[in-house]
């Protein structure tokens, strides 16, 4: 994700030159859909395992209207299309829809099958999902974000393409048209997120740019001090943390997280040696504690109304990997 003052297409610039795929900034202005003709839809190539369904082609698909979603599990943006998604299987499955979800992982971890089956069990997903773990149907759709969404019709042609979250009405619409699904177009407002006043901040190497530290950052062990007073959208460390490509990794002892934000929601992609309670305070009011173990996203603040907000996570024992916040 990147602030709102970026554009879209300077993010995929910038994540194109770097060699990374993004997330989206959560904010989008609604605007009509337009079908048109983009061409065969590509086969899906490289699939590491087919979950909850027999493997699929595009080729044995024809016929029906297809809704390719990429997405990985992790992603806080994805997750908030994870409502409409089901809605839209339960509701034109019946009428010739089928959804796949190419999960196609943005961290090392969520290359492992059962992360990604657990993700489905607890997001309730009931359509079927590719592991795409080297990004060969990415590449081959020419996808660079999560989530992304192609739209296929029944002779096998995709005829939408959209990025990030929003514009849920036009895309059921854009359904509705292609199955022939009875009664009036579906008017319904997208969600506000403008109220999101921080970006994604990325705790690896590879990517750090909030990160509040004097000098420079190297890959290895370093002993951290978080700042007496942190900026907006700035984080700091505390304690011997060890920095690598994709996240940080508390080291010995104990340590700590401060980070200032503007948001309702605090998200972190984190994972554990042990299962770990995290202490957590928001504005010097004790929160409840996060459990953190297997890789994945935890929601470690739920404010109700987006704010300013100072957050301190404090961890009692080493093996804490944190890769990235996220906010909604």
């Amino acid at each position: 994700m990147t602030h709102p003052s970026a554009t879209r297409r300077k993010v995929l610039v910038a994540a194109t030159a770097l060699g990374v795929a993004a997330s989206v900034w959560p904010w989008r202005r609604a605007h009509a859909l337009q079908l048109g003709d983009r061409g065969p839809a590509p086969e899906f190539a490289g699939i590491s395992s087919w979950l909850g369904t027999p493997p699929l082609t595009m080729a044995g698909l024809r016929g029906q209207v297809v809704l390719i979603d990429f997405w990985t599990h992790t992603c806080s943006n994805w997750l908030r299309t994870a409502p409409y998604l089901k809605r839209w299987h339960d509701a034109y499955h019946g009428r010739g829809l089928v959804i796949v979800g190419v999960h196609t992982p943005e961290f090392s971890f969520e290359h492992q099958r059962m992360g990604v089956e657990d993700a489905i069990k607890r997001f309730g997903i009931a359509y079927p999902v590719a592991q795409d773990n080297d990004y060969a149907t990415w590449r081959a759709w020419r996808n660079h974000y999560w989530p992304a969404k192609r739209l296929v019709d029944r002779s096998g042609r995709v005829v939408l393409e959209h990025i990030g979250e929003g514009d849920y009405a036009g895309l059921e619409n854009a359904i509705r048209s292609l199955t022939g699904a009875p009664g009036p177009a579906v008017a319904e407002p997208d969600p506000d997120l403008s109220g999101i006043g921080s970006p994604e901040m990325y705790l690896g190497l590879a990517r750090v740019q909030n990160l509040a530290a004097a000098g420079t950052l190297r890959a290895g062990r370093r002993v951290f001090s978080v700042p007496a007073t942190l900026p907006l959208n700035r984080f700091g460390l505390g304690g011997s943390w060890t920095l690598a490509d994709e996240s940080a990794t508390l080291s010995e002892g104990a340590g700590e997280i401060a980070l200032r934000f503007r948001a309702a929601k605090v998200h972190m992609v984190a994972g554990s040696d042990a299962p770990t309670a995290l202490g957590i305070t928001v504005d010097g009011r004790s929160q409840p504690p996060a459990a953190v173990h297997d890789g994945r996203l935890y929601t470690l603040f739920d404010g109700g109304a987006s704010a300013e907000h100072v957050m301190r996570i404090s961890i009692p024992t080493p093996g804490l990997r944190a890769y990235t916040f996220t906010f909604g």
